[in-house]
């Protein structure tokens, strides 16, 4: 039995630059990993020990047939992270849970397929009068697809980006566009097994033309995160770890911060399913990742 499956697209793979470090360091730890691709049909996923969501992010266009096939895989076998973490935090619904425990998040409203879009973006700009810009965005999607900006003022194109998103009866997400973002990146902390292991900076994606920039590593940096970001990311993670009931801490996470107001940090999204981890930005993250996989090979061989 090859002991791990770390889960890529045909259509994905060359754009996951954590899987190169990510080998190497399973390679130097002589930990058994395989490469396989989520829809391949030729697969059979019950041979693998655990099998590790990494880069299958063409599941937004396929999402009912990505949770079924996780649904299978979790059936024979174990899936990392777990199928509830999994179901609960591609739907960015998640954020209002977090909220619910005290987790300081990016002020978030939904409009969901039933609702008005005119009426719910008139009633978001007016509670939220600071707000020079906002973002609309899907509740389901990753890799911004389907983000964008709008001025106060382009109400009228932004409830045509509503509509066109809401075509396939999904929900839409409306968020006030925090100006720190602009001047100091966003935060995005990562995890191994609930430990904090590096950080980056991600720079500002979306311009105030109406531009959207694909989050190449050309807008990420390395960065050192404080003392308040870590524990705003902790936080976050304990509150997702109860609940779902989970035992022990998530395999990895990625905790995304931007700066409010006040300039403390606010959680912008929890990537706790198939997060892009930047491993290429830092020395010791591909080494930190295949440990906390060594440790899942052992507890599954009962070591």
């Amino acid at each position: 039995m090859t002991a791990i499956a770390l889960v890529t697209a045909d259509a994905c793979v060359e754009d996951d630059l954590d899987m190169p470090p990510l080998l190497e360091a399973c390679r130097i730890q002589s930990i058994d990993v395989e490469v396989c691709a989520w829809d391949d049909p030729r697969v059979d996923w019950s041979q693998y020990g655990a099998v590790v969501l990494r880069s299958p992010w063409d599941y937004v266009d396929r999402i009912a047939q990505f949770l079924a096939w996780c649904d299978h895989v979790s059936a024979v076998s174990e899936l990392f992270n777990p199928l509830a973490a999994v179901r609960w935090s591609l739907d960015k619904h998640y954020l209002l849970d977090l909220a619910d425990r005290g987790i300081p998040v990016v002020p978030t409203r939904f409009i969901e397929p039933a609702h008005a879009p005119a009426a719910a973006v008139i009633d978001f700009l007016a509670d939220f009068p600071q707000a020079a810009d906002f973002v609309i965005k899907p509740a389901i999607g990753c890799y911004s697809r389907g983000i964008q900006r709008f001025a106060r003022h382009q109400t009228d194109a932004a409830i045509d980006h509503i509509a066109h998103l809401a075509s396939n009866n999904a929900s839409v997400v409306l968020q006030p566009y925090l100006p720190a973002i602009d001047k100091t990146g966003e935060t995005n902390l990562v995890f191994f097994d609930g430990v904090y292991s590096h950080a980056i900076c991600k720079s500002a994606l979306l311009g105030q033309d109406g531009a959207v920039n694909v989050p190449t590593y050309d807008y990420r940096s390395p960065r050192e995160a404080d003392a308040a970001e870590r524990t705003v990311a902790t936080a976050a993670l304990e509150a997702a770890r109860s609940h779902l009931g989970l035992r022990r801490p998530l395999l990895y996470a990625r905790v995304d911060l931007i700066r409010g107001h006040d300039n403390t940090p606010r959680l912008l999204e929890l990537e706790i399913a198939e997060p892009s981890l930047s491993l290429p930005l830092t020395d010791k993250g591909a080494t930190r990742f295949a440990q906390s996989l060594d440790r899942l090979v052992m507890v599954n061989q009962g070591a």
